[in-house]
């Protein structure tokens, strides 16, 4: 469900860059085709991840004798965040080194 939902927003994601650089919304540059890419995978990853830890997670707080519900919410919130932005970042560090890094 990760990897779909994933695929889905990394689709609109890259749809959006383009439908605004081809409108003149707002210009991206030359290597607009490379941010879309890496806005799409990025969404990809972060989706597929954000899912995975979310599922997970309460299996393992309940295995360390936990209570799942009340701490699995704001800890898969923040741990989706922080990882959301490292998967972000690396996604671009590898795409966009070289011409816009």
């Amino acid at each position: 469900m990760g990897l779909s939902l994933g695929a889905i927003l990394g689709l609109i994601g890259m749809a959006r860059i383009g439908l605004w650089q081809k409108l003149g919304i707002y210009d991206y540059g030359v290597h607009w085709p490379l941010i879309a890419l890496t806005v799409g995978i990025g969404l990809v990853g972060i989706v597929t991840f954000g899912t995975l830890s979310g599922s997970m997670l309460p299996f393992l707080l309940k295995r360390l004798g936990f209570d799942p519900a009340s701490a699995s919410a704001p800890f898969v919130a923040t741990l989706v965040d922080v990882m959301g932005l490292i998967i972000y970042f690396n996604v671009a560090l590898v795409l966009l080194h070289g011409t816009l890094l």
